[in-house]
């Protein structure tokens, strides 16, 4: 049996809309997921016992059942019991450079990466299409991780429209290593204070998401217009996070201050990130905004924006 390392993009959010509740409990959104060149390396290895093992270099990652990506393998035993006894246990190794708990999606494209690596490693010969539908049981994100690139993301997140591929862009990303916020906290706060004004009707939902497809953004994206693009971003999600954490609300006017295309918090925060036109200027930014906040407790990163999903990089007996 083959093992097989994969690298796992981390994703922005370009736009995040909350539309309403659903009845399965998520809110109902409408969004613009984009993956960046910002990634995790993934290593699946056989193991000779019937155990799953995590591995990570971060000890902020669990490595229990707790973790997406040891829950991705759950999901593919449960799917393919059979198939999963024949092949037996399986290490895997997280090489982690996304950080944690930031709004990057760190943990669902280690989940989806898991998915990609087992359905070759037991020759499932599932197509994307299929692991997807697994990666939904894991969580919104996950779908997406696996395809990656630029997609309109609807439902609670797992139904995608991929649009046309930004590659052209930068971000700077910036985070306090020492600060988290609950993504259930975020939704909840949110429609405590805003919930009145959700759009209840199937109808209504159906009608805004084709605004969104239809719009300003989607069009920008399609003419790699990074000037517009960073004019028109947007996030729901601000409304609640900045004013009661005010250290996200200083990181974001810092970035603004210094001259990008545009600055925003990305999903659920803490991370912020500002859109530039190119390397050197996304590290001039970098520089500008670290000279403005040096709180050693600050954390950056420079991406480009990617059209790549879950990749293979090696294999081997």
């Amino acid at each position: 049996m083959h093992s097989y390392t994969l690298i796992a993009p981390a994703k922005i959010n370009l736009h995040l809309e909350i539309l309403g509740d659903r009845p399965d409990g998520y809110h109902e959104l409408v969004m613009i997921l984009q993956s960046i060149d910002l990634v995790d390396k993934i290593e699946l290895r056989p193991n000779g016992t019937e155990q799953i093992r995590l591995h990570c270099n971060n000890p902020q990652v669990p490595l229990d059942a707790s973790n997406l990506a040891y829950r991705a393998v759950e999901v593919m035993r449960g799917e393919f019991p059979k198939i999963a006894a024949n092949y037996g246990g399986v290490d895997i190794f997280i090489d982690k450079k996304i950080p944690v708990a930031a709004g990057l999606a760190g943990g669902s494209t280690n989940g989806a990466a898991v998915l990609v690596g087992i359905n070759l490693m037991w020759e499932l010969g599932l197509t994307v299409p299929e692991l997807q539908t697994l990666g939904a049981k894991l969580g919104s994100d996950v779908p997406f991780c696996i395809s990656g690139g630029t997609a309109i993301a609807t439902g609670r997140g797992e139904q995608l429209d991929p649009i046309v591929d930004l590659d052209n862009l930068w971000v700077v990303l910036a985070k306090y290593r020492s600060l988290s916020i609950s993504t259930a906290w975020a939704y909840k706060t949110y429609k405590q204070k805003f919930g009145s004004s959700y759009i209840s009707d199937s109808e209504g939902v159906k009608s805004r998401t084709a605004q969104v497809h239809s719009g300003s953004l989607v069009s920008a994206i399609a003419h790699k217009d990074g000037a517009s693009i960073g004019k028109l971003l947007y996030n729901d999600l601000e409304k609640v996070v900045l004013p009661a954490f005010p250290q996200v609300a200083q990181l974001r006017e810092a970035f603004q201050e210094v001259g990008c295309l545009g600055t925003m918090m990305s999903g659920s925060g803490p991370t912020v990130f500002a859109l530039c036109e190119s390397s050197d200027r996304a590290e001039i930014v970098r520089v500008k905004v670290r000279e403005t906040i040096p709180d050693p407790d600050l954390e950056f990163w420079v991406a480009q924006l990617s059209s790549a999903g879950i990749e293979v990089t090696s294999f081997s007996k």
